[in-house]
């Protein structure tokens, strides 16, 4: 976990010495193995797909991805991911079968051992191109001349109801902060539909479904009705344990607290969510797997 304040939403940006990135790619030919190499005369079947990095395989050794590596490229021609700490974006140009990464920016920011080590990696595998491309049944499979391979998942959003939703991040105006290292896991909430309700796996939600909200404020548990309206969330009183904690995590609990018994706006990117009151605080979460 990253210790380093962060600008939101830009962050400060730097230009990445990355190579062009050339990718085949389009739809699956069929041919009863479930993947293949995708071709030039048909439509682009890695844009519009949240990909996520499941792991780099360099020179034979297989390097696990930490969680939130992923690459996205979208269908106007903007490339956007995350190398594991860093986010970056990029300008995607496609031409035949190959696609070129220009422009390509990266956040400054210095996470922990472990993602600094892979970002390195999967940068490496990434600028390595020409990246030949097999697709199929949700997976991309990206490999390098020299043979080393970027495996990647299509990941679809996770649903707001049901889900166990881990805060990694507290949001004050256009700045966002890790927790303390303290507090690192043990704040989370699950959302929870009023039975009757609609499916509960509707991540968007609907007008007026209403329902709970529970879990931990990193030192206390919490409960309290959640009603959600379109893009909103009206989050009740919220009634609480009444232990007592290190500094660290009641400070965190404190923050917590501020975006119950209000309306908070939320938004669900794959499995990342944000709540946002009106004044600019909030919190950031992530899905557990």
């Amino acid at each position: 976990m990253y210790r380093q304040r962060l600008t939101l939403p830009a962050l400060a940006l730097t230009a990445l010495t990355l190579l062009p990135l050339a990718v085949a790619c389009g739809n699956e030919k069929g041919g009863g193995t479930g993947s293949s190499s995708v071709g030039a005369d048909t439509e682009p079947s890695v844009t519009g797909v949240h990909w996520t990095v499941d792991s780099v395989t360099v020179n034979g050794a297989t390097h696990q991805a930490p969680d939130g590596a992923h690459v996205e490229i979208a269908k106007d021609g903007r490339a956007t991911g995350n190398y594991g700490c860093n986010s970056f974006h990029s300008t995607a140009t496609f031409k035949g079968d190959r696609i070129t990464l220009s422009r390509t920016l990266s956040t400054e920011m210095a996470c922990e051992k472990r993602p600094m080590e892979f970002e390195a990696t999967l940068a490496r595998a990434l600028a390595a191109g020409p990246l030949t491309a097999e697709a199929g049944q949700g997976k991309l499979t990206l490999t390098t001349a020299k043979g080393d391979r970027v495996h990647l998942t299509e990941e679809k959003d996770a649903p707001l109801y049901g889900t166990k939703w881990t805060v990694n991040s507290l949001v004050g105006g256009d700045v966002a902060q890790s927790l303390p290292a303290a507090a690192d896991g043990k704040a989370w909430l699950t959302f929870t539909k009023k039975s009757g309700d609609k499916k509960a796996g509707d991540k968007k939600g609907a007008d007026n479904e209403t329902g709970t909200v529970s879990g931990s404020l990193g030192c206390n548990r919490v409960s309290a009705k959640a009603t959600v309206r379109g893009s909103h969330i009206t989050l009740g009183a919220p009634r609480t344990t009444r232990q007592m904690c290190s500094g660290s995590l009641m400070t965190t609990e404190k923050s917590l607290l501020k975006l119950f018994d209000s309306t908070v706006s939320y938004r669900i990117d794959h499995r990342a969510i944000t709540l946002t009151s009106e004044n600019g605080e909030g919190m950031g979460a992530m899905a557990d797997r």
